[in-house]
């Protein structure tokens, strides 16, 4: 059909795919919210990218995205001992330590995470070379990817042209080309639904409070009310027109404060609230805690409210950790590991997973106590507890584990407790007496009195005044 003069047309979908996209009517996250239906053509609906520019949830969004990426991402390898330990591959490592040609570790980290979380899915494509191994790794927009399900279950996704990820037309590739990761599943398995769905209304609601207050403000404290006479009689319609064009052009806008004038017998009376009497603080603070709720961060790590009134900032770095960052951390992890292969490889067992030291990194003091308790508990090796404290190894001792003598194993305390008398000390068991000049002679027979006269001579050698 032509509309305006263009040939409209609409691209069907291939016989019995199922489609999916963020950018489509049946999508997850449509692109644009309308609060009623004709919203939109009056430029009242609010978009993804006008919600983000909201304190709140640029704030969440910058603090998931930039906290994830500053942790390293190792490549680890299971040793016999069942100990997951890092290691390099020329295979995998080049790739997590630099995805792509564009963008730092930490730049596509960051992308990956922001997709996630405003659009609920992260796209990642996958560059590979003549080996099949991943050399490159790109974050897509997900508003230009359809999902498409197969009849036998099969998933393709539908890619638009993107010059930075090499990709030069319109082409569809199997779920093997692409890393998939989700938010929270609500309506469809592969659908996320992200934490800006449930924060979209608490933004909506601050910014109409920051609109309000920037016209509140703008036109002074008082942005209507009614002019009304104080004498008898009514007033004309002439002299209410010229109050009314008074009033508007000399005191409101730049020229609210000003004293007001008039010849006519009239007094004013304010219509709408003050900035105080709407409480606007307390419900921009109210919207703005709801979309830390929403994400799951607390409200104090991103300026909103009071911290909590002790000072423990391991305990609170933990909660954020255990409460918000893990899950996207475990997710990332397990993308990767089945993205790249690292599970399939024969004879190996590869694995990925982030340095959390960066993140929970504790202060001075708490690290060097903690490191010093493991080694003398026997827990970890001096050169170990180095490490982490960013020293050099010890030229001798420290590869050794460190007990303190008087502890015991338990089939030791077993064994002792399982004699008649625990507590008796075995005749063949004592050690020998230390040699000391001093002591008794070992001869039973020899005379107590001379042994004790032998002792005051000696003694009367070795302490004379003379």
């Amino acid at each position: 059909m032509r509309l305006l003069g263009f040939d409209i047309s609409r691209a069907k979908a291939a016989p019995g795919l199922q489609q999916w996209s963020s950018s489509s009517g049946g999508g997850w996250w449509p692109i644009v919210r309308e609060p009623f239906t004709g919203a939109w053509q009056r430029n009242m609906e609010e978009r993804a990218d006008t919600l983000v520019a909201y304190h709140a949830v640029y704030a969440c969004i910058t603090l998931i995205a930039s906290d994830i990426a500053k942790c390293r991402l190792r490549l680890v390898e299971e040793t016999a001992d069942g100990i997951w330990a890092e290691t390099k591959s020329p295979a995998f490592s080049p790739v997590l330590e630099k995805p792509n040609s564009y963008q730092t570790r930490v730049q596509f980290i960051e992308s990956w995470m922001t997709s996630k979380l405003i659009n609920g899915n992260a796209y990642v494509l996958k560059q590979r070379d003549e080996r099949r191994v991943v050399t490159g790794l790109y974050v897509l927009d997900p508003t230009r990817i359809k999902v498409l399900v197969a009849p036998d279950g099969a998933i393709y996704y539908e890619l638009h042209a993107d010059n930075l990820a090499g990709v030069r037309d319109n082409v569809t590739v199997p779920a093997s080309e692409m890393i998939h990761d989700m938010t929270t599943v609500r309506f469809h398995p592969l659908c996320g639904l992200p934490p800006m769905a449930p924060a979209a209304l608490a933004a909506t609601q601050g910014l109409d409070i920051q609109r309000q207050s920037i016209k509140l403000f703008r036109n002074g404290g008082r942005p209507g009310g009614i002019i009304t006479p104080e004498g008898p009689g009514s007033m004309r319609k002439e002299d209410a027109d010229r109050i009314k064009e008074e009033w508007a052009a000399n005191y409101t806008g730049e020229n609210s404060g000003k004293v007001a004038v008039f010849s006519a017998n009239v007094k004013f009376q304010p219509m709408a609230q003050a900035a105080k009497d709407a409480q606007l603080v307390e419900q921009l603070g109210l919207s703005g805690k709801m979309v830390c709720s929403a994400f799951s961060v607390p409200a104090h790590m991103v300026g909103i409210g009071d911290p909590p009134s002790y000072n423990n900032i391991e305990a609170l770095n933990q909660q954020y950790y255990s409460q918000c960052l893990q899950k996207y951390f475990e997710s990332i992890e397990l993308c990767l590991d089945e993205g790249m292969g690292l599970t399939t490889v024969p004879g190996r067992s590869y694995g990925t997973e982030f340095d959390l030291d960066n993140l929970l990194r504790m202060d001075t003091a708490s690290l060097v106590k903690s490191e010093a308790e493991a080694v003398g508990a026997g827990i970890k090796k001096l050169d170990e507890a180095r490490k982490r404290l960013n020293l050099p190894k010890l030229e001798e001792g420290g590869t050794d584990a460190y007990l303190q003598q008087q502890n015991y194993s338990v089939a030791a305390l077993a064994k002792r407790d399982a004699q008649d008398d625990p507590f008796a000390t075995a005749a063949g068991n004592a050690p020998p007496p230390p040699a000391n000049d001093d002591a008794a002679p070992a001869d039973d027979g020899d005379d107590a009195v001379a042994f004790i006269e032998d002792l005051h001579r000696k003694s009367a050698e070795r302490f004379s005044y003379a």
